[in-house]
């Protein structure tokens, strides 16, 4: 009997665009296991259009919130766009990421813990608006980003209104440099962070587990190559270079221009501001990244319903 289902294979076809027979086989191969069929797929160079785990899967918002040298970025969820369109959710969302601001670290259960501005806590006005509007809601995570001197500059793309939308940014830039020079910066590299999705800040940040992975990947290639092992090793350590480079921020391609890397535009950056800045951290929280959505047949619920 087989490991997989036909909504296995669907979700195969999604994340790589191979054929429906690839797909049929590498589930077999790997027993069911999505994560490695996709792994295998990619080795045999069928994967034509991976899709990155950040894929919107929940709805609900993201906010932004800065003061002083200090951001944070919170995610709420929601069961539909419709309450993330809702007024009173908005209103929640945006206070809690203000309440947020002043939370350690960055623990969700010390800010449902916190102090709500209306009363009670950040704990407590979720279970209200549960209650209120019907749907469930779940604030899932929270970051912080701060500077010793310099600035945190927000940017949401794309926003549903001001600081909450479906892309939230925080740049943290240490400088000296005054405001005028760090905030248009700081804008800058918020959206190509937004567009760009890089995983880490620098390449030693990146996770050792999907190095590793992509490390294997490329082992499988190069061995398919058939050249001489000396030759082999040049091919994977160059993948996993090729890699690292493009997934860490410091090393991408700077977006704009499609040439300079981002070290070099914030090291030119402070060239011409007399100033040294640094590019210190940073965040990028896109809503519903990491979760995966239950799919249902709209219309076989329809009918369950009428048949009561």
């Amino acid at each position: 009997m087989a490991a997989f289902t036909a909504s296995d294979v669907k979700a195969l076809r999604e994340k790589t665009g191979a054929g429906m027979m690839d797909a049929k086989k590498a589930l077999e191969a790997s027993n069911g296991d999505i994560e490695a069929a996709v792994d295998a797929l990619r080795a045999k160079g069928l994967a034509t259009a991976q899709k990155k785990s950040s894929r919107t899967a929940a709805e609900g918002l993201v906010g932004v919130a800065v003061t002083g040298t200090r951001g944070v970025a919170v995610e709420v969820n929601s069961e539909t766009d419709f309450v993330a369109k809702n007024d009173k959710f908005q209103d929640f969302v945006r206070k809690t990421t203000e309440v947020a601001l002043g939370v350690a670290g960055d623990d969700v259960d010390a800010l449902k813990a916190a102090a709500y501005p209306d009363g009670g806590t950040v704990a407590d006005k979720l279970t209200d608006n549960v209650a209120t509007i019907g749907e469930n809601q779940q604030v899932r995570r929270m970051k912080t980003v701060a500077v010793s001197n310099g600035l945190v500059v927000p940017y949401m793309h794309n926003a549903a209104a001001p600081n909450l939308g479906k892309i939230g940014v925080l740049v943290a830039l240490e400088s000296e440099a005054g405001a005028d020079v760090l905030e248009p910066l700081g804008k800058q590299l918020a959206m190509h962070i937004a567009a760009a999705f890089p995983q880490a800040l620098t390449a030693e940040g990146l996770d050792a587990e999907v190095i590793e992975r992509e490390r294997k990947i490329a082992a499988e290639k190069a061995a398919e190559s058939g050249k001489p092992a000396e030759v082999q090793a040049k091919m994977v350590d160059g993948a996993v270079n090729k890699y690292a480079k493009e997934n860490a921020l410091l090393s991408q391609v700077f977006v704009m221009d499609n040439k300079t890397s981002i070290a070099d535009v914030v090291a030119k950056a402070g060239k011409e501001a007399g100033k040294a800045i640094q590019l210190v951290d940073y965040v990028r929280f896109q809503l519903g990244e990491g979760i995966e959505k239950e799919e249902t047949d709209f219309a076989a619920e329809v009918a369950a319903a009428v048949a009561g």
